[in-house]
């Protein structure tokens, strides 16, 4: 690898830690080349390959004549958004029961009484939220309640991939919140297993929920525990 290309990587690494650092949000526009060549170390023209290596990787964006601004703090969200876009309900949710069901076992396994106590105010909110049927602080309620779940589970690796789906999970679950299939919406008995230490429970609760929202038959996860 040649000096110049050491020295653009080094840049992009840079530029994308103080987007992924939060020293830059998403909205705000970045500084221009003169800052950036000192704020570096580098070149006008080195830092110029960096940016334009973040704006095709979507994480930025120029405007003409307004300069450059962060557009996503996520290489990998960007790229999942543009395979997702346009998915069908059904295809998120069986993603979405992948996901929630694995987060319900593992948190209930590994949650600090501290997200006990977490997820228990945001049932409750959420909860608030139902019974008031404002449509926005419902889906912004039940995504706080499941992404809390996923941090309780204690995988970065399970908690990344939510977090880079979050777009799509919201957009789905403001379609079920249209189009609502339970009766009874309540989280009480998914939050409860987990305070429990309830991993079999905490997974066939999310199951069985997401699965009425999908329509097919329901797995016995519990039984598939026991016998596993």
């Amino acid at each position: 690898m040649t000096r110049r290309t050491n020295l653009i990587d080094l840049a992009v690494g840079r530029l994308r830690q103080q987007i992924t650092s939060g020293a830059w949000e998403v909205g705000t526009r970045i500084p221009a080349e003169p800052e950036l060549t000192e704020l570096i170390g580098v070149g006008r023209n080195t830092v110029r390959e960096a940016v334009q290596s973040l704006v095709h990787a979507g994480m930025l964006e120029r405007r003409q004549g307004s300069g450059t601004y962060v557009l996503s703090n996520s290489e990998l969200g960007n790229a999942m958004g543009r395979q997702i876009a346009g998915a069908h309900q059904r295809d998120v949710l069986e993603v979405r029961r992948s996901l929630e069901v694995e987060a319900a076992r593992l948190a209930a396994q590994r949650r600090t009484p501290e997200q006990v106590t977490e997820l228990r105010r945001l049932r409750d909110t959420r909860a608030s939220a139902y019974a008031s049927g404002e449509l926005d602080a419902m889906v912004t309620a039940d995504l706080a309640l499941h992404r809390t779940i996923a941090q309780a589970a204690h995988n970065p690796v399970l908690l990344a991939l939510y977090e880079n789906l979050q777009d799509a999970i919201g957009e789905n679950i403001r379609f079920n919140f249209e189009h609502p299939v339970h009766d009874d919406d309540s989280h009480d008995a998914l939050v409860e297993a987990i305070a429990a230490a309830d991993a079999v429970s905490a997974m066939a609760e999310i199951d069985d929920y997401l699965s009425d929202l999908i329509g097919t038959d329901q797995v016995d996860l519990a039984a598939e525990e026991q016998a596993g």
